[in-house]
């Protein structure tokens, strides 16, 4: 026992459980003061609690959903614990079934939510409340999300018409969402984030041409869809 806890208490110690009783009720007065919003945030990051997760469910709807390996991102619910105002462009260096097999390789250290193919279509293989780690920067990751695109930086030919409007109505989606203006400084390639060694997405990406579609892009609900449809296996890094 410590010195402050010797036996016989007396005056001192009633005052002591008095002043924690005291304190323990403002803190439920506290707690109420909060709101059922703002508790309802908060519960999940008691520990052992996680925020509840419905298997399969994607944020853009008509993405297919490939998990990436738990090792690749870090639980999280965002923007309520960290806000999001980037959307990081990558492309990945090769196919889109290598870049999904490597996002789902726990020894890659990486992984973006989403990947672009080129014929537009869309995976998503990690929620947007979690944090990707895509940009080699622990802040960038947990502000931003990450859109991988198939193809390769030095080839032109990789940035199809439909990848550039696949991935714009993706963009648009997410900014509206997290009410992320449309503009270069909010929506960066891989190479802008501090640090990084990455060149994505390479000279030949039309920024001009994809912040154009992406303000073009027709407004939509924004809300997350249910479930998703299981894709094959599918793309990595850039």
């Amino acid at each position: 026992m410590g010195e402050n806890e010797s036996a016989g208490g007396g005056p001192d110690r009633h005052v002591r459980r008095r002043a924690l009783l005291v304190g323990g009720a403002a803190a439920v007065v506290g707690g109420v003061a909060l709101g059922h919003d703002a508790l309802s945030r908060l519960w999940w990051k008691l520990p052992g609690a996680q925020r509840p997760r419905a298997e399969g469910a994607v944020d853009f709807a008509g993405a297919r959903w490939v998990a990436a390996s738990p090792a690749n991102y870090r639980r999280a619910d965002r923007p309520d614990d960290y806000p999001i105002d980037r959307v990081v462009v990558h492309v990945t260096q090769g196919g889109f079934a290598s870049a999904v097999k490597a996002f789902q390789d726990p020894g890659h250290h990486a992984a973006a939510h989403y990947i672009v193919r080129r014929d537009g279509r869309v995976t998503q293989m990690i929620r947007e409340l979690d944090v990707a780690f895509h940009a080699g920067d622990r802040a960038y990751n947990e502000r931003s999300v990450g859109i991988e695109h198939e193809g390769f930086v030095e080839d032109a030919s990789s940035f199809t018409d439909a990848l550039y409007a696949g991935s714009a109505r993706l963009t648009a989606r997410i900014c509206r969402r997290y009410g992320i203006p449309v503009d270069r400084e909010h929506v960066i390639g891989h190479v802008e984030v501090p640090g990084t060694d990455h060149t994505d997405p390479g000279p030949h990406w039309d920024w001009a041409r994809y912040l154009r579609l992406v303000r073009a892009a027709p407004p939509d609900s924004g809300t997350p869809s249910g479930s998703a449809t299981p894709s094959g296996s599918g793309g990595t890094s850039g």
